[in-house]
């Protein structure tokens, strides 16, 4: 064999390793910080010391767009991927995702099958629903030392709470607290948002605090927002809030009012390098031991029965996890079942309603 030969069969092994990746490789694409970190301990940790092997993460902020497929198959840039529940439905609808083989998912403790362990709603096309979550309202406690806002209204009250607000920057979310602000009621909300009306009225509420946003696309930027005083309420997500007060002695408040529920979903991208590996992983992760692992650290409430009978009390602190979760009793006041039907059919209106009003920040 020449040099020349040589020099081409060691660029075609690089090939290979960098385009297919490791054989005991898994790239689990995850959406970071404290919600990460819970994963890692429930999931990601006790996996590769099971089944001796090594998982990558790779960042996600949301969206179908990093789920684009390739003209290689076989060389997706990850493996498995933890969407929100309309995510997954668009991206099946797409066909960027597998079907999901059910029959991977493993009986409960006491015999009971995946089928009948698992809520009703948490068996989709293209994936598994794992968690239940709640993007909600909160402030900083030192921001209103005298009378606080507990309602979606007094996140839109310049005048009564002024300060800036931090907004997920994405058509979702604020439409409903934006109908809610109004005293819509949450079984019309997606009826209204369906109309014209309901956008306007979505544009003039949002109009009252345009010059008060500060927008934020990662989960941990509320918190840090909020801790660092750059603004006095923010959107985000229960468990990251939790985790701020809980654990941090950070003093956020969570609104109960109009808490926003949807649900995580696992799924396997349709170009999978190791979609074999990656089934296990869910498999493994779907368990009721992990995700009661999981529930015990950050309150995110588990898709099986069996696993929200195991938790109990958060592993370091002794506080009641169910009392946080976002199916509590105490948290259920106007709660908002987001509708992911919805969502996944009014993607293009909605993205086309939230350019233009952006843009028309600066006109």
């Amino acid at each position: 064999m020449n040099r020349y030969s040589v020099l081409v069969l060691i660029g075609l092994l690089f090939w290979h390793s960098v385009s297919f990746g490791k054989d005991d490789e898994l790239i689990v694409s995850t959406w970071g910080g404290t919600y990460e970190a819970a994963q890692n301990e429930a999931y990601f940790e006790p996996f590769m010391q099971t089944h001796d092997i090594q998982i990558n993460l790779k960042s996600y902020n949301g969206g179908i767009t990093p789920l684009q497929l390739s003209d290689n198959p076989g060389i997706a840039t990850f493996d498995v991927i933890d969407l929100t529940e309309s995510d997954a439905l668009a991206a099946c609808d797409n066909r960027l995702i597998a079907e999901f083989d059910r029959s991977i998912l493993l009986p409960a403790p006491d015999g009971t099958s995946a089928r009948n362990d698992f809520v009703g709603d948490s068996l989709f096309k293209c994936g598994i629903a794992h968690l239940s979550y709640a993007t909600v309202l909160a402030y900083d406690d030192r921001a209103f030392p005298n009378e606080k806002p507990n309602s979606v209204a007094d996140f839109f009250d310049i005048e009564k709470f002024p300060g800036k607000r931090a907004i997920q920057r994405t058509p979702k979310g604020i439409l409903e607290w934006a109908m809610l602000s109004y005293n819509v009621p949450a079984r019309q909300i997606y009826d209204l948002l369906s109309t014209e009306r309901g956008f306007k009225l979505v544009t003039k509420r949002l109009n009252q605090i345009r010059d008060h946003i500060v927008w934020w696309e990662s989960g941990q930027e509320p918190v840090e927002l909020l801790r660092d005083g750059k603004v006095v309420m923010a959107s985000g997500y229960n468990g990251r809030f939790f985790e701020a007060r809980i654990n941090q002695d950070i003093p956020i408040t969570i609104i109960n009012d109009g808490q926003f529920l949807e649900l995580g979903v696992w799924a396997i991208h349709r170009q999978a390098r190791r979609p074999d590996l990656a089934a296990k992983f869910i498999a493994f992760a779907t368990s009721t031991e992990r995700m009661a692992a999981f529930s015990n650290l950050l309150p995110y409430g588990p898709t099986r029965q069996s696993a929200y009978e195991r938790i109990g009390l958060h592993a370091s602190t002794n506080v009641s996890m169910r009392e946080h979760l976002p199916v509590s009793e105490y948290t259920s006041y106007r709660r908002i079942r987001a509708d992911s039907q919805w969502y996944s059919g009014t993607e293009t209106i909605r993205n086309r309603w939230f350019d233009d009003w952006l843009n028309s920040a600066s006109e």
